[in-house]
């Protein structure tokens, strides 16, 4: 199967990092639960790649367990501001230069802070977009750090 070069593939390749492509069939609103289910692997393991802003209209990325949700009441107080909300599609979309759905952390259109859930370092894998809706790639936690700089922060929700 042919790879799709993205712009997170461009930047993976770019940075000499082995990673492993998987596909699903992309439903709209199905997020990590559908592509986990149909990949037969752990939602747990399933990351999402969430666009927030906050209240001055700063993006962020905040990379999440499939099966958690953020606190953004915690994640504005760990990041001293007063709100966090989530970005709107188009908004999300300018900031990455990906669609809903199908939005990396690797090769956004501008550089943004990322800020990742501590718990994903514990894990052997990780399945995160690959910068197209129905394509996730499996990678090691550790190329998060070499590719991002993450702040790792505590801001699940069951």
């Amino acid at each position: 199967m042919d790879i799709p070069v993205t712009t997170a593939v461009r930047a993976l390749r770019a940075a000499k990092i082995d990673f492993e492509p998987y596909f699903y069939d992309y439903q709209e609103h199905g997020g990590t639960e559908r592509a986990a289910q149909e990949l037969n692997i752990p939602e747990h393991q399933t990351i999402k790649t969430i666009v927030l802003e906050n209240e001055d209209k700063k993006p962020l990325i905040v990379l999440m367990h499939g099966d958690r949700e953020i606190s953004l009441k915690q994640l504005a107080r760990h990041l001293h501001v007063k709100t966090i909300t989530p970005c709107t599609p188009e908004t999300a979309q300018r900031h990455t230069g990906y669609m809903v759905g199908g939005t990396s952390p690797f090769g956004t259109r501008k550089p943004l802070p990322v800020y990742a859930e501590a718990t994903l370092f514990d894990l052997e894998d990780l399945y995160i977009n690959g910068g197209k809706r129905g394509f996730l790639i499996k990678i090691k936690p550790a190329v998060l750090d070499a590719l991002l700089t993450p702040q790792r922060v505590e801001v699940a929700i069951d």
